[in-house]
C-alpha cells in the first residue's frame, strides 16, 4: 500500500474575504467529475466514483487553513497503482466544474450553515474566531452570502492560479522505492499545465495574526440547556521553537484529559463542567490558544473565573516536577500511536515539510520531549500567553 499527499498553498487563507469558502468549494467540486481531454473521456461524479471503486483506491480532496490537499491511497500492485495515478492526475488537473452540481452543493451547504446556526457551539466558535483573528483569513467563516458569490468560473480561476506542478509539495509513505516514487510523482503532476517563471513565482505573503491589544468579553444570549464558553488568544505558528515545551505544558494544563489541571479544578473540585480542555492550534500563522467548556447557564461566570485563575497561576508558575514527569511518561509512552499507520506517518512527513522542521524530527522526538524542563514550560507559556488579555465568549449564560 502507498499513501500520497499533494499539497498546494491554496487553503482558505487564500480565499478572498467576500468569497470565504472558495478553497473548500474547489476541494468539494474536485470529486464531481473530470472533463474530456484528448482520448480520455469525460467522467461525471458517478462514473468517477465507480472508477475509484473498481481500482480499490481512493482520492480525497480537502482544504485546510493553509493548504489544498489531494490524498491518494492505493495498493502498490503495478497495474493498479499506475491506473490509480493516472486517474488521480486527471482529477487533479482536469476537474469538470459542472454548474448543476455546484448549484446542488451550494444549496446543501447553505442549508447546513443555517442548521449549524441553531447550535450554540457554532455561534460561540464563529464569534471567538472573529475576535481572536480580526481581519486575518484564519478568522473568516463561510456564510450563505459568501457562498452566493462563488461561481464555477471563480473556482476554475482559483484552480488555474494555484495548482501548478512547480507549486506542488508531495509526500509519500508506503511500499515503493525511490525510483518508483519519482515515477509516481511525475505521473500525478503530468497533466497540470506547463507554467512559466511568472506563474511559479512565490505567492504574495499573507499578513501575520496580530496580538490582542486588550481583553475582549462577549456574552451572547442563546436559549440553550448549557452555556458554551471559549477563552483564548492568538498563539504561535507551528514552526515556533517553543512547540514541544508548549505541547508538554498544555498537556498538563488542559490537554491531558481527566488528569489536567483544568479538569481537576473546574470539574473534580467544583463540578462546574463535565469536560474542559485547552489547546493550541498552530499553523503557518499563529493559531488560537483556546480553553473550552460547557456548563450550566447560571454557573458560567464562576466557571470562567476558575478557568482564568488556573491559567494565570500556570503561566506564572509552570507545572510541578511531578506533573511534568507524568506528562512526559504519557506523551513518550504514547509516541508509537502517532506513527502506527501509513496515514499517520504521512501526516508527520507533511508536517515536517510544511513547517520546515528538522528531517530527524521524528527520530529524536522522544528525547526532545524528555529534555523539556519546568523552566522551559514556564518561559514558553509566558512568552505566548497573556491571561489578562484574552477573548472570552460565552453563549447562553445567564446575565
Amino acid at each position: 500500500m502507498v499513501d500520497v499527499q499533494i499539497d498546494f498553498d491554496a487553503g482558505s487563507r487564500r480565499d478572498p474575504a467576500p468569497q470565504a469558502g472558495l478553497a473548500s468549494a474547489v476541494a468539494g467540486m474536485a470529486s464531481k467529475g473530470v472533463r474530456a481531454v484528448g482520448d480520455a473521456p469525460a467522467l461525471d461524479e458517478n462514473a468517477l466514483g465507480e472508477a475509484w471503486a473498481d481500482l480499490g483506491a481512493s482520492l480525497e480532496v480537502s482544504a485546510s487553513n493553509d493548504a489544498l490537499a489531494f490524498s491518494l491511497r492505493s495498493l502498490t500492485v503495478p497495474d493498479l497503482l499506475d491506473k490509480a495515478a493516472h486517474l488521480a492526475a486527471r482529477q487533479l488537473a482536469e476537474p469538470a466544474w459542472p454548474e448543476d452540481i455546484w448549484q446542488r452543493e451550494q444549496a446543501r451547504w447553505s442549508a447546513a450553515i443555517r442548521e449549524s446556526r441553531t447550535r450554540p457551539a457554532t455561534v460561540a466558535g464563529e464569534a471567538f474566531a472573529s475576535a481572536v483573528y480580526g481581519s486575518h483569513p484564519y478568522g473568516q467563516h463561510v456564510t450563505e452570502e459568501s457562498l452566493a458569490r462563488i461561481h464555477v468560473a471563480e473556482m476554475a480561476q482559483f484552480h488555474s492560479r494555484y495548482l501548478q506542478a512547480c507549486r506542488a509539495r508531495v509526500a509519500i509513505v508506503g511500499a515503493v522505492n525511490r525510483e518508483r516514487a519519482q515515477a509516481l510523482v511525475a505521473t500525478l503532476l503530468a497533466r497540470l499545465p506547463a507554467a512559466d517563471a511568472a506563474a511559479c513565482a512565490p505567492q504574495p505573503a499573507v499578513p501575520e495574526v496580530q496580538p490582542l491589544a486588550a481583553p475582549v468579553q462577549q456574552n451572547i444570549a442563546f436559549a440553550s440547556a448549557q452555556a458554551h464558553v471559549l477563552m483564548g488568544q492568538p498563539g504561535f505558528a507551528r514552526s515556533d521553537p517553543d512547540f514541544l515545551a508548549l505541547l508538554v505544558g498544555n498537556h498538563i494544563l488542559g490537554g491531558g484529559g481527566f488528569v489536567s489541571r483544568l479538569t481537576e479544578e473546574v470539574r473534580e473540585k467544583r463540578g462546574l463542567s463535565y469536560s474542559v480542555y485547552s489547546g493550541f492550534n498552530p499553523g503557518l500563522h499563529a493559531g488560537a490558544f483556546v480553553i473550552s467548556l460547557q456548563t450550566r447557564p447560571d454557573q458560567a461566570a464562576q466557571a470562567v473565573q476558575v478557568a482564568r485563575e488556573v491559567l494565570t497561576r500556570f503561566v506564572a508558575q509552570g507545572p510541578t516536577p511531578a506533573e511534568l514527569r507524568a506528562a512526559k511518561d504519557n506523551l513518550i509512552g504514547g509516541f508509537a500511536l502517532r506513527i502506527d499507520s501509513n496515514r499517520k506517518l504521512l501526516g508527520n512527513v507533511v508536517n515536517i515539510a510544511t513547517n520546515g522542521l528538522p528531517l530527524d524530527y521524528l527520530e529524536h522526538w522522544r528525547q526532545r520531549v524528555e529534555a523539556v524542563t519546568v523552566a522551559d514550560i514556564r518561559a514558553a507559556m509566558q512568552r505566548k500567553l497573556q491571561p489578562e488579555r484574552m477573548v472570552t465568549v460565552t453563549v447562553g449564560a445567564q446575565p
